[in-house]
């Protein structure tokens, strides 16, 4: 560290967010200070759009959000989808098609109007969006891809997520991504090349940001391609394995705050360096 970088990405559950879905004080006051020092913030997430308000109540002032792992680009100030890259419905028909024949017991759902939509087949637990008005139950499964879905969810009763997920991956392997960020057995399945990090990329290139001037924080799977990607990727204290694993950095829990810990390091750091008298080296 040392040196602010230009863009902070960082992840929502589990990273950014604590247990309880809260951002603590300290957290929207560290992310307002790295701000205020020239420094672009961008939520990168797998909620879809409909799960973010909450999120900005919170911070005060929307951020620029990439959501449903990649699939999807936002700015929350023009409720404006920059980009999707959503799944085709005959792409979806086929990998619904695959899985129902892989995996006993499967049933689905997808993300639909660039993710303020959902849809669900009966087996499907809804839990987060069951009986809001933007959510509903098909009566006729081929409703799930009837159209084109930024992001189609799978489960199969309680599984441990990485063996589902090695499953679900070697069903569609060349025709999908599958990931997971969760530990009830929820795997989560885009178009090919769409991640976390082909999104961030996207909006890095249109606001002229190297990979290299990024650092992002994650916690879960699919966090990896995105920390893998920048010039320095931080895995909170809580996060899986494969993210600890290829982690530059490790923070603290996200209970802890961790996020804001590092960026408060951070611009400590870097204050020092310009200055051991500049305000920002004593905030």
């Amino acid at each position: 560290m040392g040196e602010l970088p230009r863009l902070v990405a960082t992840d929502l559950d589990g990273t950014l967010l604590r247990s309880d879905g809260t951002l603590s004080t300290r957290t929207v006051e560290a992310l307002g200070r790295i701000t205020a020092a020239g420094v672009g913030v961008v939520l990168v997430t797998g909620r879809p759009i409909r799960w973010l308000h909450h999120v900005y109540d919170q911070l005060g002032e929307p951020l620029p959000t990439v959501c449903a792992n990649g699939a999807v680009v936002y700015d929350p100030h023009t409720d404006t989808v920059l980009r999707a890259d959503p799944l085709a419905p005959e792409l979806l028909a086929e990998v619904v098609r695959r899985l129902r024949a892989e995996v006993p017991g499967a049933s689905f759902a997808v993300e639909i109007t660039d993710g303020r939509e959902f849809r669900h087949e009966a087996g499907y637990e809804a839990r987060w969006d069951y009986g809001i008005p933007t959510s509903r139950e098909v009566g006729d499964p081929t409703e799930l891809h009837a159209a084109p879905a930024v992001k189609l969810l799978v489960r199969a009763g309680q599984q441990d997520p990485d063996a589902f997920l090695r499953v679900v991956a070697g069903a569609l392997a060349g025709l999908a991504e599958s990931t997971h960020s969760s530990y009830s057995g929820l795997v989560e399945i885009s178009a090919v090349g769409v991640t976390k990090a082909a999104g961030l990329a996207w909006y890095c290139a249109r606001h002229g940001v190297d990979a290299a001037d990024v650092i992002a924080f994650g916690d879960m799977p699919n966090d990896v391609p995105m920390l893998t990607w920048v010039g320095r990727g931080v895995a909170v204290a809580n996060a899986h394995p494969a993210v600890r694993e290829i982690a530059d950095d490790v923070t603290d829990d996200h209970n802890a705050d961790g996020v804001a810990a590092y960026l408060e390091t951070l611009l400590g750091t870097a204050g020092r360096e310009v200055s051991p008298d500049s305000d920002a080296a004593h905030r």
